[in-house]
C-alpha cells in the first residue's frame, strides 16, 4: 500500500478498479469473474461490483459469464498519450511526410463516436473548420476514422454502427450502416482508408494506421489535399507509399522508446 494510506487520502476502490482493468492483456483478453478475483486478490463479491460498475460506465462488456474490456478504456489514455508528446515524436517523419506530398498531414486517436487531433503539419488551409491539436471530428466520414473504427473488434464495430447518429455533410457522405461497414471493413482489408469529399465537398484524405509493439492499432495519420490538386487515384498512387512508410517509422520510433 502507498505511505499516505493511513492518511485516508489513498482511495482503496479507486485502486481496486484499476486493477481490475490491468487483468486484462493480450494474453487474457477475456475473463471470468472468479478468474479476475484471483488475478487481483479481492473476493469474488468485490470483482462483482467493480466489474458490473465498469460494465454500467461502458469500459466493460460481459458475455455470459466472462468480461472483457471496451474501446473505452481507451480514454482513459488520452492523459498518458498526451504526456508522451507524440506530436514532438513523430514531428519530423510528418514534416518528411508533408514535405514529399506538398500537403497537410495528421495523427489522430479514436474517443468513440469521434476521433480527436494529437499532431498536424499543416501547409495551406483546405479545410473550412480549423484543426488542431484537441480538435474532434466524427469518425464516420473521415479517413482516419474509417482505419481507426476498421480496428474494432467487430461486435465493437457493430455497435458503434447501430448507436452512430451519421450525418449527410455532402452529397457524397456514405450514411447507411451497411455502406459504412463495406468501406470500414474494405479499410481493414487494404490497410488504409481513403474517403472522397465526404466530410467536406473539395477534401481527399488518405489515411494508415500507427501500431504499437504488439500490433495494436492506437492511433492513425493521414494526408489530405484539395480535390483540385490531387485526384483519389494520384493519393493511392503517388501518397500511399509516402504514408505508410511514416506511419511505419513512427511505429519504429514509439516501440523503441518503449512506448505504448
Amino acid at each position: 500500500m502507498p505511505g499516505d494510506a493511513s492518511t485516508g487520502t489513498f482511495l482503496q476502490g479507486l485502486e481496486r478498479g484499476l486493477a481490475v482493468i490491468r487483468a486484462f492483456s493480450t494474453e487474457a483478453p477475456s475473463l471470468t469473474l472468479s478468474e479476475v478475483a484471483r488475478a487481483v486478490g479481492i473476493t469474488p463479491a468485490t470483482a462483482r461490483r467493480i466489474l458490473l460498475t465498469l460494465e454500467e460506465l461502458g469500459y466493460v462488456r460481459s458475455d455470459n459469464r466472462r468480461f472483457s474490456l471496451t474501446p473505452r478504456v481507451l480514454a482513459l489514455g488520452w492523459a498518458y498519450l498526451s504526456s508522451l508528446d507524440l506530436g514532438e515524436l513523430a514531428g519530423p517523419f510528418m514534416e518528411e511526410l508533408s514535405a514529399k506530398t506538398r500537403e497537410s498531414c495528421s495523427i489522430a486517436t479514436l474517443d468513440l463516436p469521434d476521433i480527436v487531433y494529437v499532431a498536424r503539419v499543416p501547409t495551406s488551409r483546405i479545410m473550412t473548420v480549423a484543426l488542431g491539436v484537441g480538435a474532434r471530428l466524427p469518425a464516420y466520414p473521415t479517413s482516419m476514422g474509417r482505419v481507426l473504427l476498421a480496428a474494432l473488434p467487430d461486435e465493437d464495430l457493430t455497435a458503434y454502427l447501430e448507436t452512430v447518429q451519421a450525418e449527410p455533410l455532402t452529397d457524397r457522405t456514405l450514411t447507411a450502416p451497411d455502406a459504412l461497414r463495406a468501406s470500414i471493413t474494405q479499410a481493414r482489408a487494404d490497410g488504409y482508408a481513403l474517403v472522397d469529399q465526404e466530410l467536406e465537398l473539395g477534401l481527399r484524405s488518405i489515411a494508415a494506421p500507427i501500431h504499437n509493439s504488439r500490433g495494436r492499432v492506437i492511433a492513425a495519420l493521414n494526408v489530405s489535399a484539395h480535390a483540385s490538386r490531387s485526384t483519389a487515384t494520384s493519393l493511392c498512387e503517388e501518397f500511399l507509399p509516402h504514408l505508410q512508410q511514416a506511419a511505419t517509422q513512427i511505429t519504429t520510433a514509439l516501440t523503441h522508446r518503449g512506448n505504448f
